[in-house]
């Protein structure tokens, strides 16, 4: 018979799969960090009687979904709050007083530590964090989050890269811890010439690594009147993206990027807010996940993406906060909620949307950095997957009633900020209020 110790059986009101439909009074069964059984708590509950298996139960009295995967943040600037609680006419207005605190002296470790806490009280377990001083590179696997670390490159001219760039970001790239996951991103289109643009996906894919982008976040990148975005453009031998808009193609940057070989199953992008229809198009044909951090557009006084569009479309959608720098705080379901707002606005009046933007906050994240799959996929609630859990209340939810399902997840989608109560990585409990 197996030791009690050996399986925990965490049980909730509502338990939401997000690979399955959700379910009133479900279960989830974990052993060694693994999802041994979900489903309905009694059907799980007699299954494991009937295999003489004892478990030790904790009852989460509201929901539970798989653990939250912040698909693009810096971590590191968690200690640059001052900037994020601001509200800036435009990306340059927000860079002038971003660079003035960044230049101060940071201790980038303790406060990337500080903000990957902040992430785990708030349900996330997995995270895509870009990284640009060194000392915040271990913070992942140190503070137990799963997810990628991505070194970040921008800045090199074609010379330099040649000169020195290509062995220096290899160098750099081999200094990533390998656990949880290692990756490059390059920047965006507007800080790096063509040459490293075309090179670093090169790099990364030669190691079966991946790769992560800021990409339509400013004005600058949305397709522009002047020559056709069909016309040979590529064959032009451009230094830079600043040199095809200098020469008057009006080519998007995400056109542009496609054109380098960017894009891929193996690469997402965050933002997307300056995309056309053609360029939502590309990323779906690239197999490429797109990131939205609404609360950060706004703060910095950009558009809020097409929401809407995407999930009209079909597109592969996940959900990141940035970082305090940029946003009020590192609670993705506040992310999730403004979603919600502007989809509305948008006029997305499908009765889908709570779901798929839950999805999107969780197994949309793990697409997203290929984390889905594999021996340790995770975002989702199934069997063998890692028991990455994260359990909010939902006491002002009456589930018994016969909308009871649909209400919680509203409740979730629209007002989730705040509510998490137990976070569980790998099936060792990392954050838990007493009142749960």
């Amino acid at each position: 018979m197996t030791d009690v110790s050996d399986i925990t059986l965490y049980s909730a009101r509502l338990v939401v799969p997000m690979t399955a439909p959700a379910m009133r009074d479900g279960a989830v069964a974990v052993r060694h960090g693994r999802i041994l059984r979900v489903g309905e708590r009694a059907w799980v509950r007699d299954m494991l009687a009937d295999r003489g298996e004892r478990f030790e139960e904790i009852r989460i009295e509201g929901a539970l979904l798989p653990g939250l995967v912040n698909a693009h943040s810096h971590l590191q600037y968690s200690g640059m709050a001052e900037v994020g609680q601001g509200r800036y006419a435009g990306f340059d207005d927000w860079a002038d007083a971003f660079d003035a605190v960044y230049e101060r002296p940071h201790d980038w470790h303790a406060d990337a530590v500080a903000g990957a806490q902040q992430m785990i009280r708030a349900g996330i377990t997995s995270v895509a964090d870009i990284v640009t001083d060194a000392e915040a590179l271990p913070v992942l696997g140190e503070t137990g989050l799963g997810g990628i670390t991505y070194w970040e490159v921008m800045s090199w001219t074609n010379e330099d890269w040649a000169a020195r760039g290509r062995e220096l970001i290899i160098t750099e790239l081999d200094r990533i811890p390998p656990v949880p996951g290692a990756g490059l991103s390059p920047h965006a289109p507007y800080s790096l010439d063509t040459e490293p643009l075309l090179e670093i996906p090169d790099i990364v894919r030669a190691r079966g690594l991946r790769t992560h982008l800021h990409l339509g976040e400013s004005a600058f990148e949305g397709e522009r009147p002047g020559t056709a975005p069909g016309d040979p453009w590529r064959f032009a031998k451009l230094e830079s993206f600043q040199s095809l808009r200098a020469a008057g193609f009006g080519a998007s940057a995400t056109e542009f990027v496609d054109q380098l070989g960017v894009l891929g199953p193996d690469c997402h992008v965050a933002h997307g807010v300056y995309m056309t229809a053609a360029d939502r198009a590309l990323l779906r044909a690239r197999g490429t996940s797109v990131a939205l951090c609404p609360r950060s557009n706004d703060v910095i006084g950009l558009d809020a993406p097409p929401v809407a569009a995407y999930l009209r479309e079909g597109s592969a959608v996940a959900v990141g906060t940035d970082s305090l720098s940029s946003s009020p705080s590192l609670d993705l379901m506040a992310d999730v909620s403004a979603l919600v707002r502007i989809a509305r606005a948008q006029g997305y009046a499908d009765r889908d949307l709570h779901e798929r933007l839950l999805s999107a906050a969780t197994l949309g994240g793990a697409h997203a950095m290929g984390i889905d799959v594999g021996p340790d996929r995770t975002g989702y609630l199934a069997v063998g997957a890692r028991a990455d859990l994260a359990c909010f209340r939902l006491d002002d939810v009456d589930l018994g009633q016969e909308a009871g399902v649909a209400d919680g997840l509203a409740a979730l989608a629209e007002d989730g900020a705040g509510r998490a109560i137990r976070t569980v990585i790998a099936g060792e409990t990392s954050a838990a209020k007493e009142d749960e």
